[in-house]
């Protein structure tokens, strides 16, 4: 087929790009976002009552605005449901971005990011509904979704209700950089975090009446190290990752205010990541094993300990389709039509694709040109991003 064959308006598809990264939609704060997806969706022929939003937002467990977009593309001919997916939300850093075009890439300003991902899929699958209705192309029916807060945790795709999507056979997500690389599996992530409750003491009178939470903390840390719990894990039975990104006290503020006070109080919060859900929980238990160390280590004059208190929790499940799994023969045959190379790809990080396929929704993610994604150096590839367009319409007309 090759890419001349597919009637992509590439001016079409960079203005609506243009148009979704000057709207401001950073995580939780989406209805703007929406309503500018919306209305592009109007202008190109989708009619308003294919168009509606669920109430994932009234269960996720954080403020979101708004739920995620769903819009159903009757099918022209018959075959089994496709789905296209993509999400809303950027990154915070995103927030106040000025999208400028330099070449053939889009860039910022400097001092933000750019949004790239994920309005690069919101571009794509605009472009994909205008393609299909303007030339009038056969598909089967088709279902288009817009989440709300992937960056913060998926929480989108993980609240939404499977039978609201009409029941599709695959999901295409787009989400990521090149066209040539398939995302076929992703890690899983465990989350953690430890409340230290020490005892606050003068520092230069009397520290040895003091538990210093802090100390506990770091001793923790430091035990968890040692053992091979932080950073890159590789042990004989499971491999991962693992990270400490939050060390300090209540609410954001610091662990302690005075240098002569002993810390009574910290709170340090991390994440742990591998293939194997089972692993990714016992990266976290071998940092809860490390905090209990500590907790014996520093002690009062007259042996007291700090309460700890450990908890951890699935943030979202591992998945990999096989290779011969029919989502993954779907979109290799689509790339093959359009004379893509196909580089398989295990991501080690989450994708809205985690949720969608244990929601019973085999999902293969593509590239539409993302580059230096949650960075001010971001930017956009243009011709990826043509390229992701048209893969797009290659996947949602082929036969499946």
């Amino acid at each position: 087929m090759g890419s001349a064959a597919v009637p992509l308006d590439v001016a079409s598809a960079e203005a609506h790009l243009m148009r979704f990264l000057s709207v401001e939609g950073v995580t939780g704060k989406e209805a703007a976002i929406a309503a500018a997806v919306s209305d592009e969706l109007k202008k190109v022929g989708v009619p308003a009552s294919a168009i509606s939003f669920d109430d994932a937002n009234k269960r996720i467990p954080l403020p979101t605005e708004t739920g995620n977009l769903i819009v159903d593309l009757p099918g022209t001919k018959p075959g089994p449901r496709l789905m296209f997916a993509t999400h809303l939300d950027t990154v915070p850093l995103c927030a106040g971005a000025k999208a400028k075009r330099e070449g053939n890439r889009i860039v910022s300003d400097g001092t933000t990011a750019l949004g790239g991902d994920n309005r690069t899929g919101c571009g794509v699958l605009v472009t994909l509904a205008e393609t299909l209705i303007k030339h009038k192309l056969p598909h089967p029916p088709i279902t288009l979704l817009f989440t709300v807060r992937e960056e913060s945790g998926l929480h989108g795709a993980r609240e939404l209700k499977p039978k609201s999507l009409g029941d599709p056979i695959m999901c295409i997500n787009v989400d990521s950089q090149k066209p040539a690389d398939l995302i076929i599996g992703a890690i899983g992530q465990e989350n953690w975090q430890v409340e230290i409750k020490g005892t606050a003491a003068h520092a230069g009178l009397a520290p040895e009446r003091g538990i210093s939470a802090t100390l506990v903390g770091a001793i923790g840390l430091a035990d968890a190290r040692k053992e091979g719990w932080f950073g890159k894990v590789t042990k004989k039975d499971g491999h991962g990752t693992s990270n400490v990104g939050i060390f300090g006290g209540k609410d954001g503020k610091a662990a302690g205010d005075a240098t002569n006070v002993v810390t009574d109080y910290a709170f340090v919060k991390g994440e742990a990541r591998s293939p194997e859900a089972a692993f990714a929980t016992k990266i976290a238990e071998g940092f809860k094993s490390s905090f209990a160390r500590a907790k014996s280590e520093v002690t009062d004059v007259d042996g007291g300990t700090a309460e700890v208190k450990f908890e951890h929790a699935a943030s979202y499940p591992p998945f990999r389709l096989a290779e011969d799994s029919p989502a993954v023969r779907h979109a290799t045959a689509g790339m093959k039509k359009l004379g893509i190379k196909v580089n398989l790809i295990f991501s080690p990080g989450g994708l809205d694709a985690n949720w969608l396929d244990k929601h019973g929704i085999p999902t293969v993610t593509i590239g539409s040109g993302q580059r230096e994604v949650h960075t001010i150096k971001e930017y956009v590839e243009l011709d990826d991003y043509a390229e992701g367009c048209r893969l797009a319409i290659v996947l949602a007309t082929i036969e499946t």
